[in-house]
């Protein structure tokens, strides 16, 4: 687009306008993914709410595609398209905690490092997720799996309201009594249903992580799988846990021999004081014997940086996910046989278990696209430093992601887990009764669907 052309918004928005034409714009274009490699005609970096109304109606005027970018994190790159107008929140990014209260509200820009910073001097948190530099915005939009989850449930069990832009222009704030059908579609239906510039969270205490990393080698995958299972069935109540394959780091706490060696890793953080994590640690070490371990208190933002180092801004990218109602000895057999086939060493396929807190919620309470009851989400992610480890990595995560369907439990995967968001996988994610509900509410809102570079939700006719 032509400077000439932006002169209008230039003039309306207190925010910074970025084009081809002026310095900055590769910066102002990129986003987590460096696989994504996309030329949108105008940025419109909003300062304000208002900010938002003035972008999104110029382009409208224009006839431009419309995306937003919170923190710009998702795999997908669905925060910037080519030739299109992208909403950037970054200037919107304040966070402020009522401690008395137990609430924080974070801009739509924000990232979940400095809510949890932030939230944290109070001694407080909500669920945020796994990699710290992920935006608040399209993770909990998509639902928010984290360390809190079988503690407090998802991100968007948390979500007390939220303020939005609509498709016409208009500010809303949704909650469960102002707009209560946009606030049910907008905790996991993604970003379908406008602009979101303010998220409010339900706080709870939180202090100290006990923190248990043990870590085995592939020469143990199907028996390590086995083990980590057994654990993750017994342990008490309201502890996080992830069981991740993964390549073990160069890190202080890892011996030597063991760096960079392919492998599983369980984790266990608990959040009831150090005793019955003890009991928990001796448990898990009377087991099947690690390659090393890690067994620490640890600040619960720090918690929350741990897989960081798999995931840092720039590297190419690509994921897949689906859900499971047990590790059943095939789902074993298969990802034990298939993790030797990673290339690069920064991919890592989490397996998240789906327990106690997050199972008590009601399957229509939200429009999460999953299931409530108990099991796991696993993901297939890809990611590395050159073009060839990613592509041999991403045709290992569509190849073991096809081996894995068959024993899959019928829904379309984690939304937030995927790279591409095909029509028939959105649809089986939400089910046809709760895809028809979005459908209905995005028809209100968002009747032209203004809003489809995402998971997208065509609105009912």
């Amino acid at each position: 687009m032509n400077p000439p052309e932006t002169t209008t918004l230039r003039e309306k928005l207190s925010g910074t306008v970025v084009t081809a034409a002026d310095p900055g714009y590769d910066t102002a274009r990129a986003v987590w993914n460096g696989d994504i490699d996309r030329r949108p005609a105008v940025v419109a970096e909003c300062a304000t709410r208002e900010d938002v109304v003035t972008a999104l109606a110029f382009g409208r005027e224009k006839g431009l595609e419309i995306t937003v970018r919170g923190g710009g994190h998702s795999f997908s790159g669905s925060a910037v398209a080519d030739d299109g107008l992208v909403i950037d929140l970054g200037g919107l990014s304040r966070i402020t905690v009522d401690p008395d209260a137990r609430t924080a509200r974070a801009g739509g820009g924000a990232v979940w490092a400095d809510v949890d910073e932030t939230t944290q001097r109070y001694g407080l948190a909500t669920v945020g997720g796994t990699v710290s530099d992920t935006g608040v915005g399209g993770l909990t939009l998509g639902g928010g799996f984290g360390w809190l989850t079988a503690k407090h449930g998802l991100t968007i069990d948390n979500l007390l309201s939220a303020e939005v832009v609509t498709a016409d222009g208009r500010i809303l704030r949704a909650s469960e009594v102002e707009h209560p059908d946009l606030f049910w579609a907008l905790r996991g239906g993604g970003g379908n249903f406008g602009v979101v510039t303010e998220f409010e969270f339900r706080l709870h205490r939180v202090g100290l992580a006990e923190v248990g990393l043990f870590f085995w080698t592939l020469a143990n995958a199907p028996d390590a799988m086995r083990f980590a299972k057994d654990v993750i069935a017994t342990l008490p109540p309201g502890t996080g846990s992830m069981l991740v394959g993964i390549t073990a780091p160069p890190a202080p706490f890892v011996p030597p021999e063991h760096h960079f060696a392919p492998g599983l890793a369980l984790v266990v953080a608990g959040f009831d004081g150090p005793e019955r994590h003890e009991r928990l640690v001796e448990r898990i070490r009377g087991g099947l014997p690690t390659a090393f371990e890690l067994v620490t208190p640890m600040p619960y933002a720090e918690l929350q940086k741990l897989l960081d180092p798999t995931a840092p801004r720039g590297i190419l990218a690509y994921e897949k996910s689906l859900y499971v109602s047990s590790l059943s000895e095939k789902v074993i057999d298969v990802i034990a046989a298939r993790l030797p086939d990673k290339a690069s060493p920064t991919t890592v396929l989490p397996i998240v278990p789906l327990q106690d807190t997050f199972s008590t919620v009601p399957d229509d309470a939200t429009a999460f696209g999953g299931p409530r009851t108990p099991g796991f989400v696993i993901g297939l992610a890809a990611t590395a430093p050159t073009p060839e480890l990613l592509a041999a990595d991403r045709a290992w995560v569509r190849s073991l992601w096809e081996e894995l369907l068959p024993h899959s439990n019928n829904y379309g995967g984690y939304l937030n887990f995927m790279n591409e968001y095909d029509e028939d996988r959105v649809r089986t994610a939400f089910g046809a009764e709760k895809y028809a509900r979005l459908a209905a509410i995005k028809a209100v809102y968002d009747p032209d669907n203004v809003f489809h570079h995402n998971a997208n939700i065509r609105p009912a006719e």
